[in-house]
């Protein structure tokens, strides 16, 4: 009799301690280990574009597992009363909890479709006029230019003589070539200059710039070729999700009594 007391009695607790097992991913030197952990971890990993299948359970167990013992250890010797961990466990607290403060910030003040579009229409409004083909060659000296100016009206080739004399070396290895832009890609007294200019023109006098002087010659025009919003919405949104963050910190600064 009293031994099937003892063993009613063993099944009893065994069955309380149940719900413990279950809320535990491992016991490591009679210290529970939450499950949570695992769940922490397979967040971060996810987080960090490495998601985590059904598959991976046992490694999540092993590594939070790992991790206790050697924590253990670290504690035994002492080394979490260091003002070196102090301060670490400081930094990283604050990160937790700085990131935190951010992904409600986030939350909070989502970038709606009519924001996006609007930014596009901003966008648009701001780059969807002509693009020129242009080709220039920069030289130091207003005389150098002039003589430039002079041979071409010989016959000089502009791809020769900016190939020569031009000091781009971006442009100049290419014949002085630019590639499609938008007059706004340039300085403006080279776009003042430049959309000026009909299809196969030169400018009639050198353009004096920060950077020398310009002999410009526009090979072709077109209206911008501007991506559609689907093409790029991805993008508008994460710069407009910055913008307000950093407004966001602005504001929060700005507050703050800083002695």
């Amino acid at each position: 009799m009293k031994k099937q007391l003892l063993q009613a009695a063993a099944a009893v607790a065994l069955l309380a301690a149940l719900p413990a097992f279950a809320q535990n991913a491992a016991i490591v030197n009679g210290k529970p280990v939450p499950k949570a952990r695992m769940d922490v971890l397979a967040q971060q990993l996810a987080a960090a574009g490495r998601p985590v299948t059904p598959e991976m359970q046992g490694q999540l167990r092993e590594e939070v597992v790992a991790r206790e013992i050697f924590m253990q250890e670290a504690q035994k010797q002492g080394l979490d009363a260091t003002d070196d961990y102090k301060n670490q466990l400081e930094l990283a607290r604050q990160a937790i909890l700085i990131r935190q403060l951010f992904d409600n910030y986030r939350k909070a003040n989502t970038v709606s479709d009519a924001d996006a579009q609007a930014e596009y229409d901003k966008f648009v409004a701001a780059n969807g006029g002509k693009e020129y083909k242009a080709r220039h060659i920069l030289v130091e000296k207003e005389d150098q230019a002039q003589k430039i100016l002079a041979d071409l009206k010989k016959g000089a080739k502009f791809e020769d003589l900016a190939k020569k004399q031009s000091k781009d070396p971006g442009s100049g290895a290419n014949g002085g070539d630019l590639d499609w832009a938008a007059p706004a890609s340039f300085v403006p007294e080279f776009s003042e200059a430049m959309i000026k200019l009909k299809k196969g023109e030169t400018t009639p006098a050198p353009v004096k710039s920060q950077f020398g002087y310009h002999i410009i010659r526009v090979d072709d025009i077109r209206q911008a070729q501007l991506p559609k919003l689907d093409e790029v919405k991805p993008q508008i949104v994460q710069q407009l999700q910055q913008q307000r963050l950093q407004k966001y910190q602005e504001e929060l600064r700005a507050k703050a009594k800083v002695e």
